[in-house]
């Protein structure tokens, strides 16, 4: 089987792909996993003659079950741990799997009957796993560096009944005193290894994924949140990293400014970095968080690229974003330094947001192309940046992102006003969500950009019910999925069609 390396998936030259997170992949047990129906997705993709599978971080999702609020930016969701290969490896059973209650609407994820389930058969994985004679356990382990602080981590957590690590009531293990570490790591050293063991299960899988992908001439687009959380292993371990206080505490925390959409802002909550002291060391914890995206993707889209030129700073005992301010992020020199260490990985600025005559120039500097969204795009006045007639060839045209409504649901909410300067743009005389939303998607896959990405809900004409994430709210995101069969033969052949058409 043979891999391709990054060097195989320019984004500057001329290519498409379909945005689909792991969590939405067809699966009868809750949740999308790296199963079978991963390596169906990539087939369909190579089918419908795309480059590209996009897909979310990976991580284990947090607060209001968001991927972009992990414990850890290096571990793996455990949910994505498919459970049909851990039967054919032995370790489950399929009658085992099936006593358990993973939620039966397969349009939507039910992530508290996840937790109840996914993790008492992930144990029951563990223990009959017989880790001291299996070298490839052995090399995973002392392969990755993150992985001892991360599962010391998970184990004091569940140990101090979840609490954040802020408020554990032993100062040696909040406070990573070496007498703490070897209590603990005594104490509970069977915690331990299986939080090690999820994430051997979590990385073989996505290997084979990955290798698939590649052998099919599919590279896969990972999503880098520029942002930690507070309550996870990255802030606990490496607390000289950010702005904190003596007891780990937040001054100031990450979010935006109140905008067209949210007129608050978003308090978005996050530790922000100590740019100047990570900058001394030659950004050495950033290496290692991308030189591990490096491993698992093609190409890496770096979210809130703005935050690089500036950042939004919110005092943090404020309860919205409206009383921040910028500050003057790490710039040229922190793209340098990536660039530098990594020549041959592709990256996407998501120069979204705010955006100022600096971004625009920090974008420009960088090389890496920007974003360029066509639902941002039809403002009746005709002076959107995001209208195709304006594109250069360096950018990525999306038709909208996790954060937006699919396009029959954009198109649904949009005003009279709106759909008819799309018609007008588009040179259609009607005004139909169907037929608007097939003219919006030909319109992008034609664009002069170099890349062109579509939901897959977009090519499934679908709207309501269909949205991944709305932005400014915690309840009821991230638990779209798609059904078995939809990613059919048909929709292949319409995708490659008009993907043949415009030489992509």
């Amino acid at each position: 089987m043979k891999c391709l390396n990054n060097t195989d998936y320019p984004l500057q030259s001329r290519s498409s792909g379909i945005l689909l997170p792991v969590f939405s992949l067809p699966s009868a047990h809750g949740i999308g996993t790296l199963g079978r129906a991963a390596f169906e997705f990539i087939d369909f993709l190579a089918e419908a003659g795309q480059r590209y599978w996009q897909v979310l971080p990976l991580n284990p999702t947090g607060f209001g079950d968001s991927p972009y609020s992990s414990c850890s930016v290096f571990a793996g969701n455990p949910y994505f741990i498919d459970l049909d290969a851990l039967a054919d490896d032995g370790l489950l059973r399929k009658r085992e799997i099936k006593a358990f209650d993973f939620g039966d609407d397969e349009r939507r994820i039910d992530y508290e009957k996840l937790y109840n389930s996914r993790f008492k058969l992930l144990r029951l994985a563990f223990e009959r796993a017989e880790l001291e004679n299996d070298a490839d356990y052995s090399r995973f382990v002392s392969e990755n560096e993150w992985l001892s602080d991360y599962a010391l981590y998970m184990a004091l957590k569940a140990h101090f009944d979840m609490k954040p690590w802020q408020a554990w009531n032993d100062a040696g293990a909040k406070l990573r005193r070496p007498s703490a570490f070897k209590k603990y790591e005594a104490k509970l050293q069977h915690e331990i290894e299986f939080n090690k063991y999820l994430q051997y299960l979590f990385y073989s899988q996505w290997e084979k994924v990955k290798a698939y992908a590649n052998s099919r001439g599919i590279g896969i687009i990972g999503d880098l949140p520029i942002y930690c959380a507070l309550d996870s292993a990255d802030c606990w371990a490496n607390r000289n990293q950010f702005q904190l206080d003596k007891d780990g505490n937040p001054a100031l925390v990450a979010g935006v400014p109140p905008d067209a959409f949210t007129e608050d802002g978003q308090l978005w909550g996050n530790p922000l970095y100590d740019w100047e002291r990570m900058k001394k060391g030659g950004y050495a914890w950033w290496m290692r968080r991308i030189a591990n995206s490096e491993k698992l993707f093609d190409a890496v889209r770096i979210d809130h690229f703005r935050a690089i030129e500036s950042y939004w700073a919110v005092p943090s005992a404020d309860d919205t974003a409206r009383n921040g301010h910028w500050v003057k992020g790490p710039g040229i020199g922190f793209i340098n330094a990536i660039k530098e260490s990594f020549p041959d990985l592709p990256f996407i600025a998501e120069d979204l947001g705010f955006l100022t005559d600096e971004v625009h120039t920090l974008r420009r500097e960088s090389g890496w192309p920007g974003m360029k969204v066509l639902e941002f795009a039809f403002d009746p006045s005709g002076k959107s940046d995001y209208l195709p007639h304006k594109y250069d060839h360096n950018c990525v045209c999306y038709t909208g992102t996790h954060d937006n409504a699919p396009l029959a649901l954009y198109l649904k909410e949009a005003s009279e006003a709106e759909r008819e300067f799309i018609a007008k743009y588009l040179g259609i005389k009607t005004k139909s969500v169907k037929k608007l939303a097939e003219a919006i998607l030909r319109v992008g896959i034609a664009s002069t950009a170099d890349t062109f990405i579509a939901q897959i809900q977009d090519w499934l004409e679908l709207a309501e019910g269909a949205r991944i994430n709305m932005p400014g709210t915690s309840e009821g995101n991230w638990q779209w999925r798609m059904k078995k069969g939809e990613a059919s033969e048909k929709l292949a052949g319409r995708i490659r069609e008009l993907t043949e058409l415009y030489g992509r």
